[in-house]
């Protein structure tokens, strides 16, 4: 397949395949899964990191790991004061959205250990709180993980997150938790498994009454349609859809508990899908229902992809060994 093949079959304009495979863009997750979509392969086969980055991440991962063993454990370490943890557990989601990895990494075993010692160390709202930042925190961790393919520490993440969202008290929290739980049903292809926890979890979302309950109940159903595609229920995916568009057109695009959401992740995750399921599945236009224009790729979770080994290949022959993972 051509360049212009592939930027035909993923509903992306050309230039943006050029730039991509000149590192020039940096692809949001469902224009990752669009292109894997019209390659016909798994989203692993195409991020490729540096190496140097690479290398600092995985370095790091027996940490991450050793700093969750003992997540249920009172440890006598001191607890930091909240407001100054909250400070580094926010520049870490930070990090995050701006795909940081290595950064995360280098910092994620401490304050893994650090919100966990909040946790047990503190009582009533202050320690809602401490669960607040230990959600945020796992879930930062859990970008690395998932993104660098150790998926097996990455369930622990989610889990974990799951876990610390549990002792929120709050829903959007739970509801967040939900949304990245579907990582785990992606790396081992249980699309149906996945499907069933998220309506799941949207029986059990807040009623969209301000902007961060109506984006949490809009994020569940893209992520809905998203899974539903993967394993071809177009019934699931139109109604998970339909119901993405009310609240995606209500508030404006931002990150909402750390999850990218308005009107154009809405109109992003359809092109992703109809790319799946095919092209009569794309109803509307390929433009921004805000501006008018194709969805620009958003910095959330954003990789280099293709790297210079694509370059000078023809697309569909086979991937590239990569050392990180979607």
């Amino acid at each position: 397949m051509t360049q212009a093949g592939l930027a035909r079959a993923a509903y992306v304009s050309l230039a943006t395949i050029k730039g991509i495979e000149r590192g020039a863009h940096s692809p949001s997750d469902h224009m990752l899964d669009s292109i894997a979509a019209a390659l016909a392969i798994d989203p692993i086969h195409l991020i490729v990191g540096s190496t140097r980055t690479d290398s600092r991440v995985h370095a790091v991962v027996p940490a991450i790991s050793a700093a969750i063993a003992a997540y249920d454990i009172l440890t006598d370490d001191t607890a930091r004061p909240l407001d100054e943890l909250g400070e580094d557990v926010g520049q870490l989601a930070q990090w995050r959205l701006a795909a940081q990895y290595a950064r995360i990494a280098e910092q994620a075993p401490h304050l893994l250990t650090e919100t966990l010692t909040a946790f047990h160390h503190n009582t009533g709202t202050n320690r809602l709180r401490a669960a607040r930042l230990l959600a945020t925190t796992t879930r930062s961790a859990d970008a690395v993980a998932f993104k660098f393919g150790a998926h097996n520490l990455s369930a622990r993440l989610v889990e974990l997150m799951r876990w610390a969202a549990d002792r929120t008290e709050d829903p959007i929290t739970q509801a967040t938790a939900a949304y990245v739980r579907t990582e785990v049903f992606f790396a081992a292809r249980a699309h149906t498994a996945g499907l069933r926890a998220l309506e799941q979890a949207l029986d059990s979302c807040p009623s969209p009454v301000g902007p961060a309950s109506t984006a949490a109940r809009g994020a569940l159903h893209m992520r809905a349609a998203v899974v539903a595609g993967r394993y071809g229920n177009t019934d699931r995916v139109a109604l998970h859809l339909a119901q993405a568009r009310r609240p995606g057109d209500s508030v404006r695009e931002g990150a909402y508990d750390g999850t990218q959401f308005g009107p154009d992740s809405v109109r992003a995750h359809e092109v992703s899908v109809a790319v799946s399921l095919g092209r009569d599945h794309l109803q509307r236009p390929s433009t921004s229902p805000t501006s008018g224009r194709r969805p620009t790729p958003c910095p959330r979770n954003g990789s280099q992809v293709f790297g210079s080994s694509w370059r000078g290949r023809r697309y569909g022959q086979g991937a590239p060994t990569t050392h990180s993972s979607h």
